[in-house]
């Protein structure tokens, strides 16, 4: 078994705030004895009317989040997932990146989210500041196995969970910043739906909270085991979330294979594609 650390709270435009709320999560993890922590999506700021995605973005070495988060990573031989933003070739668009530090080789892998969110109803369009990746990362080995990256409105396009998982995932992570009127209804069921159809760890690290100018985010954030089973959740909005809170769980991993024996999943190929 091996602790993990899921670090839950509210970003704003302020990126010194959040770096500070950060380095706290990041001191109670260590405290618990996690092994590997997962932050949430856009964890360095949410862009606001006022102030866009594009002026308040930061290159990877000079981002004050990231330069916090390496030396933490460090100092307590910690690896951390965090959800940033990065530049992209375009001057008035970004990244939304996961990025995963590791205590002896900084930086060593980069996902770019595939899925950009649109919600006319909150004037949501993400497609209006981000440009998305062009591929999936392959799995990456963690001290809890091979791991999936995702983000958030990835979520909602199984077809790329169950390549990871061909590609040898046997944990998934989806940093969210879901909002209420998604959250509330979908959020949850999606998480254990991809937990179940992968037979793999899923881990979501969310947003939860007002993040500035109107913007909420629903919180909830979930680690769900290759069963379906819900092992942690983070406070949501309509538990009256507030500030940040660490949920520590043992992660079994010989679960992972123990589902799949127990339950065999037999694509068609012939039909379907792949195997």
């Amino acid at each position: 078994m091996v602790l993990i650390a899921v670090g839950q709270f509210c970003a704003t435009s302020d990126i010194e705030a959040n770096t500070a709320i950060c380095m706290q999560i990041v001191e109670k993890a260590v405290s618990q004895g996690a092994k590997i922590l997962f932050l949430p999506e856009a964890s360095d700021y949410l862009p606001t009317p006022t102030k866009p995605s594009h002026t308040l973005c930061h290159p990877p070495t000079t981002s004050p989040l990231l330069t916090t988060l390496l030396h933490l990573s460090t100092h307590h031989s910690l690896p951390i997932l965090v959800g940033v933003h990065t530049p992209s070739p375009l001057p008035t668009h970004v990244y939304n990146a996961l990025l995963y530090l590791t205590p002896t080789s900084g930086i060593t892998a980069t996902y770019n989210k595939l899925h950009l969110f649109t919600l006319p109803s909150l004037s949501i369009s993400e497609t209006s500041s981000t440009l998305p990746g062009d591929s999936l990362t392959p799995p990456i080995p963690t001290p809890i196995g091979q791991l999936g990256l995702q983000i958030c409105f990835d979520l909602r396009f199984g077809e790329a969970l169950r390549r990871l998982v061909e590609m040898g995932a046997e944990v998934v992570c989806y940093p969210s910043a879901f909002t209420v009127e998604t959250g509330r209804e979908h959020w949850e069921v999606l998480v254990r739906a991809r937990a179940v159809e992968g037979q793999c760890w899923v881990v979501a690290a969310a947003q939860g909270g007002d993040n500035g100018e109107g913007r909420r985010c629903w919180g909830g954030s979930l680690v769900v085991d290759p069963w379906g089973r819900v092992r942690w959740r983070g406070r949501t909005v309509d538990d009256g979330v507030e500030g940040w809170e660490v949920g520590v769980v043992e992660v079994e991993m010989g679960m992972v294979q123990e589902v799949r024996e127990r339950l065999r999943l037999v694509r068609r190929g012939d039909l379907f594609g792949g195997c």
